[in-house]
């Protein structure tokens, strides 16, 4: 996730000399690509920085914190993308660090398609403020909450959710497989339906039930389809019943 957002950073026109990554297991090709674009790498006494992006897996805050808390000083800016730890965590693992965002981006950030949920700590800036939402903003959607609670719920609906589409996929291929079709036309045109409703939802400034309706006429094979889908215990109980156990799941992790 790191990696996709400092590649959208440097895309929407950031100076590659303003960037220090610090990660000593880099994969080499990726050290050698950003090293040839400017961007500095594990550089001794960096020095004290604007702002430092958090983006390794929750189980590498400890380990990160040592190398990270001398930089984080009270002018700062921290921003985490670290599912589970709040900003409590972050700043008794950081100790000097003052201004804390909390973020949770998705998957499609690595193609600027993410979004992101984000919450800020009350000593956050208006300027730091903006500094974190431009940064977030290179890779997607950013919608700011003002509890940090939310985040669990944000976490459930959007951090999760690029599964639960590829998992539509997934099951709408099998279908068609049921209903005769061979199983590479059927995963090629579920990948393509799930793929282009997507695209064309994005695009449109339609809201998703008035897409929906749009293609649904009256007494038709679709209409016969969501009779299934939007029954008592169709879709829709499904979806929250998965929303909640993924946000209670987000609770137990965050302790």
């Amino acid at each position: 996730m790191g990696g996709a957002m400092l590649d959208g950073w440097l895309a929407a026109g950031l100076e590659p000399a303003r960037v220090t990554v610090i990660d000593p297991g880099l994969p080499p090709e990726a050290a050698e690509a950003w090293a040839a674009r400017g961007v500095r790498l594990d550089p001794a006494g960096a020095g004290e920085p604007d702002a430092v992006v958090l983006a390794v897996k929750p189980q590498g805050l400890d380990a990160a914190a040592g190398a990270v808390a001398p930089l984080a000083g009270p002018g700062t800016l921290v921003v985490s993308v670290l599912a589970g730890k709040t900003i409590a965590d972050l700043k008794g693992r950081l100790p000097r660090a003052r201004a804390v965002v909390r973020a949770m981006p998705n998957l499609p950030a690595s193609i600027g398609r993410g979004a992101t949920g984000a919450v800020a700590s009350p000593e956050v800036s208006a300027d730091q403020r903006r500094t974190a939402d431009a940064l977030l903003s290179a890779n997607g959607l950013v919608e700011w909450v003002v509890d940090e609670g939310l985040i669990d719920a944000v976490t459930a609906v959007s951090g999760s959710g690029p599964a639960y589409v590829f998992l539509l996929a997934e099951t709408l291929a099998e279908a068609g497989v049921a209903a005769g079709l061979p199983p590479e036309t059927a995963a090629r045109l579920a990948r393509q339906t799930v793929a282009g409703a997507g695209e064309l939802l994005g695009r449109s400034a339609a809201e998703a039930a008035e897409l929906r309706r749009n293609v649904t006429s009256p007494g038709g094979t679709t209409a016969a389809a969501l009779g299934v889908l939007m029954a008592g215990d169709g879709l829709a109980p499904l979806m929250r019943e998965a929303v909640a156990a993924a946000q209670r799941r987000a609770r137990e992790l965050a302790g």
